[in-house]
């Protein structure tokens, strides 16, 4: 595995090192003089984001918070420069530069009529406010008049916590909670009472059993609610979904590298490079990737990973284009911790069971290796001015080989250690053909999507587990050496191999339409239908398989919203509904219906003040039908009548009072229980839907002028109350409630980035839900280099 890392880590520095060389030497020769100026509106109001190009040369800039923006090393001459914003209308400027002086100009940008009406203008100072996107419902819909909640995290959030770990992204999603790692590496975090996988990219399956390196990320999108109107069920959760949205090319020449070093030996390198490959800007390229090596805090544990991105856009014409987007990883290291405590025990809360918050009781030598592929396509074609039609596609490979741990309780001080040899590999392929379409029917407009989607998913398993004798926890001794790889093998060697695989397919159809009622009250009308094949366990020493079903599913949703103030103000409801397919028959051999799960929601949207205060607050409530609980009168078999009930509120606050300084703040209450089901758990809250109160907060403050322009700093935090891992009325084992605090400092400009971070400031001792210690203070640095 070792001489596999090395070769991985050689060809990453060598394509670094060969793209660096394709940028660098395009660049223009330095020059002595300059440009400095501000991108303003109409109004004054300066634009964050603005890209200012130097027409004939390849030089480019874009403007700060408040506006400004520098170009050096410039020849003596006469230059133009070109300056373009989403939602206004390009502007040009010529200005002559002077050796040894810097040229200042003002530009200003007009909105254009057409966009005025379309989107959502972003300037000012409210860097983590972007809450446009077509993905949530498929359709090119502001967050005022959408009539579903969702959270978006920026890259610029990201930058400034100086996140290193996809995990980390999470604590600025209201709700998410303390992320669940499972053994391969591949987390979940929590929605709405509902354990959430992070299985969705690009809107369609990112289906991979794997970590995910922040690296290539542009938002992380947390949509709200049971959502199987437009996303594949089999996907998501009836809590949402997480959607990753990778970054695409564009026609500017820039990139960036950037280092970070920190405790338990942490080093990342990552960098993102973009470039037009030829000169009418038709053929753009983005390359993103990353390097990771990191200890564990505690006696053994490792991470090392590779990740590589590249990412294409061809431009065959004004109506049509084609994207490849590409992401490719190995991930060497360790199981993370995963605990089930005794249940005939009599300690019932982990804080209390004493053990070791820094002994892993695994051994380095128990390491795994994933690899994944993720490959996704995307064609537009342009119909007329108001058609469009969308192809997507995306083909998935991932696959674990080696070892996987868990920790079983037998007592309350002793403790098996478990060990899986895997060789578990997952196919997925996804193709989804939509309708996009912008038009009027009398004096209503419609935005409309229609589409069909193919889903397959392939999983091979071949796996031993192995049991070892019980170990005191608290006074271990030698035993303590004894879990290693020489251990595992010998006894693998005399293990029966547990072989099988599956095979799903889901062919589904769906419309959604917005119509615009009046230009204030807005409805959105959806109905997806599902066929959902499940092929069944395959054992091939029987040549038997076992499990096959099919089932059909309609999926419906509703929304409305009515604007108090047009583009400020909104009030806004929903139903929603998601399913999930389930196998077997009961005992009258009627085949299983979808789990189905119907939310009706209610809130308040809030952008004003010029994009300076957004807000959220809503209330939900989720119903899911057609679960199963024990037949009590036939031993073995299932009824399909159980219920769940979720409910809460949730609310989200992303504000800039004055200039330099952002806010960041979240709160979710979930109330879930059992309604209907077996009669352990009947009444109780569900293990998995994790602390009833959960809140989050970042505060952001930079100086926008003087000689230290640049320097910032960021303070917040998370908490969580207590949960469980276990909930029945037999044995309940508990979580006490955590609260984490951040902080950073960081000196930021547009050429370089400086920053040091403490996460848990404090060392509060916390866990996940699978009895995982979480992370103890932690101190990092990071340099970042811009081109």
């Amino acid at each position: 595995m070792g001489k596999q890392s090395g070769n991985y880590y050689r060809t990453f520095s060598f394509v670094l090192v060969l793209l660096l060389s394709v940028i660098t030497a395009q660049a223009e020769v330095p020059g002595s003089g300059a440009i400095k100026g501000k991108v303003v509106t109409a109004d004054k109001k300066p634009v964050y984001g603005a890209s200012i190009h130097v027409k004939n040369i390849n030089r480019e800039s874009v403007s700060e918070e408040d506006g400004t923006f520098v170009i050096e090393n410039l020849q003596p001459g006469s230059y133009t420069l070109n300056v373009s914003f989403i939602g206004y209308s390009s502007a040009e400027q010529s200005v002559t530069v002077i050796q040894g002086q810097a040229s200042v100009i003002s530009i200003e940008l007009k909105v254009t009529q057409q966009q005025l009406t379309e989107v959502t203008i972003t300037t000012g100072h409210n860097r983590f406010n972007k809450k446009e996107t077509d993905d949530v419902a498929r359709l090119p819909l502001k967050n005022i008049e959408n009539p579903q909640v969702y959270t978006i995290v920026t890259k610029e959030i990201m930058k400034e916590q100086q996140v290193t770990d996809y995990n980390s992204i999470f604590k600025n999603i209201p709700g998410a909670g303390v992320p669940v790692v499972y053994n391969q590496g591949r987390s979940a975090m929590l929605s709405r009472g509902f354990t959430t996988a992070n299985l969705i990219r690009n809107s369609i399956s990112g289906f991979v059993y794997t970590n995910i390196d922040p690296a290539n990320l542009e938002v992380l999108e947390a949509v709200k609610g049971p959502s199987g109107t437009l996303f594949n069920s089999s996907q998501i959760s009836f809590g949402g979904l997480f959607n990753r949205v990778t970054k695409k090319p564009n026609e500017y020449r820039r990139g960036e590298i950037s280092y970070t070093a920190g405790s338990y030996n942490l080093n990342r390198l990552s960098f993102d490079i973009n470039s037009p490959l030829n000169d009418d800007k038709t053929v753009l390229m983005r390359v993103n990737g990353a390097l990771h090596t990191e200890q564990s805090f505690q006696d053994a544990g490792f991470t090392r990973s590779m990740m590589f991105a590249p990412s294409f856009v061809y431009k065959a014409s004004d109506k049509l284009s084609f994207l490849l987007d590409v992401e490719a990883s190995n991930f060497n290291a360790t199981s993370p911790v995963r605990f089930a405590p005794a249940r005939t025990g009599k300690v019932t809360n982990i804080k209390d069971l004493g053990m070791d918050y820094k002994r892993s009781f695994t051994n380095n030598s128990l390491d795994y290796v994933t690899q994944q592929l993720n490959v996704f396509g995307q064609i537009n074609y342009r119909l007329s001015g108001q058609w469009k039609l969308q192809t997507f596609f995306t083909r998935t490979y991932s696959a674990t080989k080696g070892y996987v741990t868990q920790l079983i309780g037998r007592t309350d001080s002793t403790l098996q250690q478990s060990v899986q040899k895997e060789n578990f590999p997952y196919n997925g392929t996804e193709i989804q053909q939509n309708i996009v379409g912008d038009f009027r029917i009398g004096s209503m407009r419609n935005r409309l999507v229609a589409g069909i989607d193919f889903y397959n998913q392939r999983s091979d398993r071949t796996t031993p587990t192995i049991t070892l004798p019980a170990i005191n926890f608290k006074r271990p001794g030698e035993a303590y050496n004894y879990f290693n790889a020489d251990k595992v093998d010998s006894a693998a060697a005399h293990s029966a191999y547990s072989i099988y695989r599956t095979n799903e397919y889901t062919y589904s159809a769906y419309v959604s339409n917005v119509i615009d009622i009046t230009v204030r009250f807005k409805a959105m009308l959806s109905l997806r239908f599902d066929r959902f094949i499940n092929k069944g366990t395959y054992y091939p020493g029987l040549d038997s398989t076992d499990g096959a079903f099919s089932q059909n599913a309609l999926s419906p949703k509703l929304g409305l919203v009515y604007e108090l103030v047009k583009d400020e103000v909104s009030l806004f409801a929903n139903y929603m509904n998601g399913f999930n397919n389930i196998g077997g028959t009961d005992f009258n051999g009627v085949p299983f219906k979808p789990q189905q799960a119907n939310q009706w929601e209610a809130g308040m949207k809030l952008d004003a003040f010029e994009h300076r205060l957004s807000s959220t607050i809503s209330y939900y409530n989720i119903d899911v039908t057609n679960t199963t609980r024990d037949d009590l009168d036939h031993p073995g078999f299932n009824l399909q009548d159980g219920t769940q009930l979720s409910k809460g509120i949730e609310a989200e606050v992303i504000a800039n009072p004055f200039g330099g300084l952002n806010i960041v703040a979240g709160y979710a209450y979930n109330n879930s229980k059992y309604t209907l089901s077996n009669k352990n758990v009947e009444g109780l809250r569900p293990a998995t839907a994790g602390p009833a109160h959960l809140a989050n907060l970042w505060i952001s403050y930079r100086l926008m002028g003087g000689a230290a322009k640049g320097l910032g700093f960021g303070i917040g935090g998370n908490y969580g109350s207590s949960s469980f891992q276990t909930n029945t009325t037999t044995f309940a084992f508990s979580i006490p409630s955590y609260t984490v605090l951040d902080a950073t400092v960081f000196y930021d400009k547009p050429t370089f980035r400086i920053g040091v971070k403490v996460d848990n400031l404090a060392n509060e001792k916390y866990w996940s839900f699978r009895l995982a210690p979480q992370m103890p203070t932690r101190v990092t640095a990071n340099i970042t280099f811009r081109f």
